[in-house]
């Protein structure tokens, strides 16, 4: 489903990322582990357009990053969902509005919003939290509102950027069980982290990233560096 081919991308004389080589399968879930500063994040906002790599190469579903046009961007962000640490939600809308709103600007109709924002809520935990507006949640509730947002286009891949890093241990793992249970539903996930305890825990494939370079690889793996 992604492909990363010789990778390298310079910020002015800093590599950030230096030959990165990474192929990912459709449904896999994928814990991406490294300190702050060792390319994570890069990898992602490459992987949304939201940076351009300087050499090398990346596929997503066989769509080549380097020849997509801008104007067909949108196009393929549609398959993808994005989760940050900074969780950026419009506070002054509704758990029910914020996910909405995502849905409208992919050209979703009415009709369909009043179907699936329900359903979607449901799957996250949140129905009790459909009309509450963020300042009247918890962390961990609105990081699941965020989860929920990021799926109303149906991505394909969920990309999710330390979800868990604002948050405290008991939110933090019920953040990671339901990107697991979004995971058993078919959508790949590639979640980047620096919560040892978390990785070990979710006992799936584990990429260490160390200065830019991918130094090991495991396929039931823990955070190790």
């Amino acid at each position: 489903m992604i492909e990363f081919k010789k990778v390298t991308k310079y910020y002015g004389n800093h590599k950030a990322l230096n030959n990165i080589n990474l192929h990912v399968k459709q449904g896999e879930f994928i814990s991406m582990v490294g300190m702050s500063g060792a390319g994570k994040s890069t990898m992602l906002k490459l992987l949304v357009g939201e940076e351009q790599l300087d050499d090398g190469s990346i596929l997503i579903d066989d769509i080549d990053m380097t020849k997509i046009r801008k104007s067909d961007l949108p196009y393929l962000r549609r398959k993808i969902g994005v989760v940050f640490q900074d969780i950026k939600l419009l506070p002054k809308r509704t758990a029910f509005e914020n996910v909405a709103f995502a849905m409208e600007v992919s050209g979703h109709t009415k009709e369909q919003i009043n179907k699936d924002v329900p359903r979607i809520l449901e799957l996250v935990g949140l129905t009790h939290k459909t009309h509450n507006f963020p300042h009247e949640m918890s962390g961990g509730e609105k990081q699941r509102v965020a989860i929920a947002r990021s799926l109303a286009h149906r991505p394909v891949l969920l990309l999710a950027d330390e979800p868990t890093g604002n948050l405290d241990e008991i939110n933090a793992a019920e953040v990671i069980d339901l990107l697991l249970k979004i995971n058993e539903l078919g959508t790949t996930v590639l979640l980047a982290t620096h919560a040892a305890d978390l990785v070990n825990k979710i006992k799936k494939r584990v990429i260490t990233i160390e200065g830019g370079q991918i130094t090991m690889e495991q396929e039931k793996g823990k955070y190790k560096l």
